[in-house]
């Protein structure tokens, strides 16, 4: 039985949305830039994240997963607003100006950068100046930068060594937190390849991947324990994510062996 995702924004939906809020203008249907939301004021029991990436983090709104899950697993309530394009850079939200605005209107716990797998040369270039960019802003934000490890398309699994290098790299230069969510997914196609990770472009999330990267995302800045976060979980209005409980456990596993 594969994944359910019902009623929430998918790959299609969000492709010019730009920068949105993951619990309330997603919910509506509306992109709204996270600098919209007035209220700044840091939670005394909740992280405030910030994710600035592409499609690899809006595409079945990873943001949102990580706050129902942080729900559903009695931690810290996540506050999760994003900024993301398709096929931006950190290059190309530096010279847009929104993250950077995004992350002066915190504070923030934590703000999470993404661009595309980065196994090349000039791709891991970009991703360590730019780490270099951000990394001041985001501490003068109060935030921690981390860095969200994503993996290469289907046919191009030889470049996971290379994207996964480019982040901890990214990671080590501005002493960031890593989250090496191409790693989990590197061990869950190992473990269990009929877990399918991959959506139908055999770049993009399914469900299942999404819940694995969220996994990875929610244990990394929250410092708990995955081993309990359930398969099924609300995210918010009538939207629900539901993954099998054999594949759920997989994940779950995959997750925890990273670091």
């Amino acid at each position: 039985m594969r994944a359910r995702l019902s009623a929430l924004l998918v790959a299609g939906s969000l492709l010019l949305a730009g920068t949105v809020s993951s619990q309330s203008a997603a919910e509506k249907g509306v992109p709204r830039s996270a600098r919209d939301d007035k209220s700044a004021d840091r939670s005394a029991d909740g992280l405030r994240v910030l994710f600035i990436g592409n499609s690899f983090t809006y595409v079945n709104d990873l943001p949102r997963i990580v706050t129902a899950m942080s729900r559903a697993d009695g931690g810290p309530t996540f506050e999760c607003r994003m900024v993301a394009f398709p096929g931006f850079s950190l290059e190309d939200h530096w010279r847009k100006g929104d993250a950077r605005r995004a992350i002066s209107d915190g504070p923030w716990d934590f703000v999470v950068l993404q661009q595309g797998p980065s196994s090349t040369d000039e791709g891991r270039e970009i991703l360590l100046e730019y780490a270099r960019r951000f990394a001041p802003l985001i501490r003068k934000a109060g935030a921690t930068p981390a860095f969200y490890m994503v993996w290469p398309a289907s046919v191009r699994t030889q470049d996971f060594a290379g994207a996964e290098e480019s982040y901890r790299q990214a990671a080590r230069v501005v002493q960031g937190i890593l989250l090496p969510a191409a790693e989990a997914w590197e061990k869950s196609l190992r473990r269990d390849p009929a877990v399918a990770l991959y959506g139908p472009d055999g770049l993009h999330p399914s469900p299942e991947g999404s819940y694995l990267a969220a996994l990875v995302v929610y244990g990394g800045l929250s410092k708990r324990p995955v081993a309990n976060v359930p398969g099924a979980l609300s995210l918010g209005g009538e939207g629900k994510l539901e993954i099998p409980d054999k594949d759920a456990a997989v994940l779950r596993e995959a997750a925890a062996a990273v670091k």
